[in-house]
């Protein structure tokens, strides 16, 4: 079915910048959530980077707002994550995330480490 491909991932020094993609099986105005979720060891659960909502609205996870920018793209079928002044706490497994039909979907994620 739904099926998410991220990539972008890499090591970069603080106050550096990185661009996710995630590559989507249909258009990501298709889904009711589109968007990406970061997992940061040694915690185990997915939390909020960005996302799309129904209707359009965009949300943004707190350590997110104002560093990061979501967007879509349906000519490439693609969500984009525009990551900013990074920084070490930054580091984490990105995942790229939809819900259609009450029903959540996971792409296999990609590593991002914030180092000098």
């Amino acid at each position: 079915q739904v099926q998410l491909v991220e990539s972008g991932g890499g090591l970069v020094q603080p106050g550096g910048s990185l661009r996710l993609s995630c590559l989507t099986s249909e258009s990501p105005f298709s889904f009711e959530v589109i968007g990406w979720y970061r997992r940061q060891a040694p915690r185990n659960s997915r939390d909020l980077v960005a996302a799309f909502l129904s209707g359009g609205a965009i949300t943004y996870g707190d350590s997110a707002e104002g560093r990061f920018t979501i967007s879509r793209d349906n000519t490439t079928n693609t969500v984009d994550l525009q990551m900013n002044n990074l920084r070490p706490e930054d580091t984490a497994v990105y995942f790229c995330g939809a819900r259609v039909a009450k029903r959540a979907y996971w792409g296999q994620g990609t590593q991002v480490t914030v180092s000098s």
